[in-house]
């Protein structure tokens, strides 16, 4: 499998979308309707009403100030509340993380990582994949020394144990269940998982375009011009990745078709593992489990998320590069063609480009699919007139619009 074969095959994973609904049943599913709901008035189940109560816990956590929702703010979408390139955590929330903490919104439906038909690497949780349900994400930060930094699950169920749902867990879980270190883990990543689908305020649909779709409100000439540069494979080519159309059965997009990609976004300095020369984040093939490790064509690979909510974010990228839309979409339409904007030059004064891959990488960087399709003197696939006309549209995917 190439690299430059996944842009055909993204479009034919987007097609397939639109052709049968996936998106949709998975929603009918998870939510009990397609399309979710906005209206916030779904009861949450049991487990549904503890995991809540575990998701905003800060005495989960080794530090006591830090719970789930510290990093994924239902404020901004349920992403990082701030434009760190990543969150602090620890034992006293002074360790940094390796990668911005994406959103958590819209995540019902993402399949478990697997290889498509055409070998297209698709679905996954975290940037690089590894987790295969909500319930195996949500195990990550728990035990992760430089977030909630607990040294091992009978550590969490310890904390639970102590706080003052404890005896709701035992009446849902069993009366024993704490004595059962392994299996309540198990539990409370099932309960926090239950949360995140049922309630509504992770799959609100609530956004302008949203309403545009339902036909009760109409996008602004600003906003129809990004909508369409957004969808125009010779311009913007969003769509190509992140689709923003209702599938056959009516439920509205998700912004991602759960591939990834290698863009070549700038190193951050804001990182300190990137203090070191010889390190490099390579995402998809160096993912935990080394499952992936000899796969040397998906080094560099981060999976695209859901661009709804993207107007909240304030570091964008998997390393928080970007800390607005307007450069990010510069970089998108300028990488190639004025690559002196965007990475460091040499000794020599060369260019040193896609500087965060060894350059034994730079290959598996996608060069192929517009707006990459350029060289250096080339115009851009986008003026600057258009690049806020894709922003204007960009802001209409933030939930909670009102008229």
């Amino acid at each position: 499998m190439e690299t430059n074969r996944w842009p055909a095959a993204r479009r034919a994973v987007h097609g397939a979308a639109r052709a049968v609904g996936w998106i949709g049943v998975a929603l009918a599913l998870a939510l009990g309707a397609c399309g979710g709901s906005d209206d916030g008035t779904a009861r949450l189940s049991a487990e549904a009403a503890l995991g809540e109560k575990m998701f905003h816990d800060v005495s989960l956590s080794a530090s006591g100030r830090q719970s789930c929702a510290s990093c994924h703010d239902a404020r901004f979408g349920h992403g990082s509340p701030n434009g760190l390139a990543a969150q602090l955590g620890g034992p006293g929330l002074t360790l940094q993380g390796a990668r911005v903490a994406p959103s958590i919104r819209y995540l019902a439906t993402a399949p478990a990582f697997h290889f498509d038909a055409e070998g297209t690497p698709t679905g996954g949780l975290f940037w690089d994949g590894r987790a295969a349900s909500l319930a195996d994400q949500a195990k990550g930060p728990l035990l992760n020394p430089v977030e909630m930094a607990n040294a091992s699950a009978a550590e969490v169920v310890a904390k639970l144990a102590r706080a003052d749902y404890a005896a709701e867990f035992q009446r849902l879980y069993g009366l024993d269940i704490l004595q059962k270190p392994d299996e309540a883990f198990e539990r409370i990543a099932q309960a926090l998982a239950r949360y995140q689908k049922e309630d509504p305020a992770f799959q609100p649909f609530s956004s302008k375009y949203d309403a545009v779709l339902r036909r009760q409100a109409s996008l602004t000439p600003q906003e129809e011009r990004g909508l369409a540069l957004f969808k125009d494979e010779k311009k913007g080519n969003c769509a190509a990745c992140h689709p923003a159309d209702k599938a056959a059965d009516g439920s509205h997009p998700l912004f991602t078709d759960f591939t990834y990609d290698n863009l070549g976004v700038p190193r951050n300095p804001e990182l300190g593992h990137n203090a070191h020369p010889a390190f490099f984040d390579l995402g998809l093939c160096a993912r935990q489990g080394g499952d992936l490790a000899a796969r040397t064509e998906l080094c560099g690979a981060f999976k695209v998320p859901s661009l709804r909510n993207v107007a909240l974010r304030q570091a964008l990228f998997h390393n928080g590069h970007f800390k607005n839309l307007t450069d990010a979409l510069r970089f998108y339409v300028q990488r190639d063609t004025h690559p002196e904007k965007w990475y460091p030059r040499r000794a020599d004064g060369s260019i040193a480009v896609f500087n965060d891959l060894p350059p034994a990488l730079h290959g598996n960087v996608n060069t192929a699919e517009v707006p990459y399709d350029r060289k250096p003197g080339d115009e851009p696939a986008l003026t600057e007139a258009e690049i806020q006309d894709v922003i204007a549209f960009l802001k209409t995917l933030t939930d909670g619009w009102k008229r």
